[in-house]
C-alpha cells in the first residue's frame, strides 16, 4: 500500500509535458513512423528484385543485337527498350543495379570498419590516440571529396575495386569523427564511470557499456551514408574510374547514355531514375530512424 501510494505521489508531483508540446511529439512519431514504412518497404522491393536477377527470365545484360538498336520501351521483348548495341535494358539496369548497390555498400561498410575503432579508441582514450586519429582525419578532410576518390582510383587505375578503396579512404572520417563525438559525452557517464571504478578491462568497457549506447547514431550515419557512396560510386563509373564496360553499372549506362539524350533519352533516363530513387528511399528511411530515436530521446 505504502510502496503504491508513493508511486502516485511521485507521478503527480513529476513535471508535466504541456499539452501542446505532447500532440507535436505524437504527430513526430507518427511522421516518422510511416517514414520508416515507406522506406523500409522501397527499399526491400529493390533490395528483392536485384537480388532475385538471376532467377528472373532476363536476357544476358552484355548479349549484343545490332539489328535491335536503340529500341524504344514497351517494345516486344524489351519492355524497357535497348541500348546502342541491343542490349536489353530491362537486364542492365537490374544486372547493374546490383553491381551498383554492392560497391556502394562494400565502401561503406569498409569505411565504416575502419572508422568504428578509430573513434572508438580516441574519443575513450584521449591524449596521444586522438591527436592522431584526429590529424589524420584533418587531411583526409582537407580534400573534397571527389577529387580525392579521382585522385585516388586515377593512381591505382580504373576499376571497380579501386574505386571502393577510394571510398573507403574519403568515407571513414565521417565515421570517425561520428563515433567520437559520442564517445567523448560517454565516457563521462555515470554508468561508464562505475564500470572503471570496479576494475573492467578496457575492452568490456567500451564493448559493453560504450559500442552498444553508439550504434543507433551509426545505423542512421551509414544508412545516409550507403546513398552518398551509391552516387560517389556511380560518379567514379561515369567518368570511366570505376566499373568497366561492357559490365552493366547505373554510372556506365548514365555514360554511354549521355551521347542518345535527344534521340534515345531513356538512355540516360532510367539509370538516373534507379540511382534517384535507391538513394531517396534510402534517405527517407534514414531520416524516419533519425526523427524516431529523437522522439523516443526527448520522451525519456
Amino acid at each position: 500500500m505504502r510502496t503504491s501510494t508513493l508511486v502516485s505521489i511521485t507521478r503527480s508531483l513529476a513535471p508535466r509535458r504541456p499539452p501542446r508540446e505532447a500532440g507535436r511529439s505524437r504527430r513526430r512519431a507518427f511522421t516518422a513512423q510511416g517514414k520508416i514504412a515507406i522506406g523500409a518497404a522501397g527499399v526491400g522491393l529493390v533490395a528483392l528484385t536485384l537480388l532475385s536477377a538471376p532467377w528472373l527470365a532476363l536476357p544476358d545484360p552484355n548479349q549484343v543485337d545490332p539489328p535491335q538498336r536503340l529500341l524504344p520501351p514497351l517494345s516486344p521483348g524489351h519492355p524497357l527498350g535497348t541500348d546502342e548495341l541491343g542490349r536489353d535494358l530491362l537486364s542492365r539496369l537490374i544486372w547493374g543495379g546490383r553491381l551498383s548497390l554492392a560497391t556502394g555498400l562494400a565502401a561503406t561498410a569498409g569505411a565504416l570498419l575502419i572508422g568504428l575503432p578509430l573513434g572508438l579508441f580516441s574519443g575513450y582514450l584521449r591524449g596521444a590516440t586522438e591527436l592522431v586519429a584526429m590529424r589524420l582525419t584533418d587531411v583526409v578532410l582537407a580534400f573534397p571529396t571527389i577529387l580525392l576518390a579521382i585522385a585516388i582510383v586515377a593512381g591505382l587505375g580504373p576499376s571497380n575495386l579501386n574505386a571502393i578503396v577510394a571510398g573507403i579512404v574519403v568515407g571513414f572520417p565521417f565515421y570517425a569523427r561520428l563515433v567520437m563525438g559520442n564517445v567523448l559525452s560517454l565516457r563521462e557517464r555515470e554508468f561508464v564511470l562505475a564500470a572503471r571504478s570496479l576494475g573492467a578491462p578496457l575492452g568490456r568497457v567500451l564493448g559493453v557499456h560504450v559500442l552498444p549506447n553508439t550504434l543507433q547514431t551509426v545505423v542512421v550515419g551509414a544508412a545516409i551514408d550507403v546513398g552518398a557512396k551509391i552516387i560517389a560510386m556511380a560518379s567514379l563509373s561515369f567518368l570511366g574510374l570505376g566499373t568497366q564496360p561492357p559490365t552493366a553499372d547505373w554510372g556506365v549506362m548514365l555514360a554511354s547514355g549521355r551521347e542518345f539524350v535527344t534521340t534515345a533519352p531513356h538512355l540516360a533516363t532510367l539509370p538516373g531514375l534507379g540511382i534517384f530513387f535507391s538513394v531517396g528511399l534510402l534517405n527517407l528511411l534514414a531520416d524516419g530512424v533519425s526523427e524516431r530515436v529523437s522522439v523516443r530521446r526527448e520522451a525519456v
